[in-house]
């Protein structure tokens, strides 16, 4: 298991005594049943406005789970604070990066803090967090068997192929017992550091999407925390997880994502911390199964942390 030493460390907010990790239990969400009553809007260009005239400032937020319910209530709290906010959904993780650095999207909110460092030293951009969301596990599901002890030699796991989840999820699988790895806790393992005489399983990458299909045919599957919701598994039938809040788990806090130009943008900002108000983040933990941890650190301390999870994957690949 990744040593917590080795992960970036947070710096404590300035402003408030909250600790890194508050835990929001499963709770029943009331009223969001009730029909959401919204201005009409007439849009054109980066401005709109409502049918009373009022001016609103549109924010294009591309996302991959834009079939969840905190959407709609998010948006609808962005409108009370004169943003047009429109979700632009994505149905593959490596598609809403460049898309946020041609200027498709204004914000995004998809990915962890490892998978932005990959990406942004894979392709030089300067992609930047301007706030932090949720952290979830990366738990094992299986349809054949109901723990990793029962799991025999020679059994196939699917993971996610990106490099950053793939990573966390072999991770995973080593700290399940089910593979030994050769490199240490400082670098991001890969499928060609799995020692297969010393591993119980064979490990299968392939598109993050896709694992869920692949469940019924193969004895287990890492699964995306959104992928798994938006299937309506039942993350008590998870095998194993890795404990989210633990420390080493903090390269994979779930931020809102800018332009570094934008990282100070009024618009954007309001968006994170609307993000964080009682209405969305209930159901956000609903929808996760209660797995999902609100993280509400601010974007100077997620940048801090981007920074040094850049600089040590930087510094591996010399």
């Amino acid at each position: 298991m990744t040593n917590p030493q080795s992960a970036p460390t947070l710096p404590e907010r300035k402003k408030s005594k909250t600790p890194l990790f508050i835990a929001i239990g499963a709770v029943a969400v009331v009223g969001i049943g009730a029909a959401i009553v919204v201005p009409q809007l007439i849009s054109g260009g980066d401005a709109a406005t409502t049918a009373a005239g009022d001016e609103l400032t549109v924010v294009k937020l591309g996302t991959t789970d834009a079939s969840q319910g905190h959407w709609p209530v998010l948006q609808e709290l962005a409108l009370e604070e004169g943003i047009d906010l429109e979700i632009v959904p994505f149905t593959e993780y490596p598609v809403p990066n460049p898309a946020l650095a041609s200027g498709e999207i204004d914000i995004n909110a998809f990915q962890h803090i490892d998978f932005l460092a990959d990406h942004n030293l894979a392709t030089g951009d300067d992609l930047q967090p301007i706030g932090a969301t949720i952290i979830v596990p990366l738990p094992i599901y299986s349809e054949r068997w109901t723990s990793v002890d029962e799991i025999p030699e020679g059994a196939e796991i699917v993971v996610p192929d990106d490099s950053s989840n793939q990573g966390r999820a072999l991770r995973v699988l080593e700290a399940a017992g089910l593979i030994e790895l050769t490199v240490g806790d400082d670098v991001d393992p890969t499928p060609a550091d799995i020692d297969e005489a010393a591993s119980r399983v064979v490990v299968t990458p392939i598109a993050a999407a896709q694992t869920v299909a692949a469940l019924p045919t193969v004895d287990g599957a890492i699964i995306n925390n959104g992928f798994a919701t938006d299937a309506g598994l039942d993350p008590e039938l998870a095998i194993f997880s890795v404990d989210p809040a633990d420390p080493a788990s903090w390269p994979y806090i779930n931020v809102i994502v800018a332009n570094a130009d934008d990282i100070d943008n009024e618009a954007y900002l309001k968006v994170w911390e609307l993000y964080h108000s009682p209405e969305v983040t209930e159901i956000v933990v609903e929808e996760s199964g209660g797995t999902a941890v609100i993280v509400d650190q601010d974007g100077e301390q997620v940048r801090e942390a981007l920074a040094e999870v850049e600089a040590r994957k930087a510094a591996a690949a010399d």
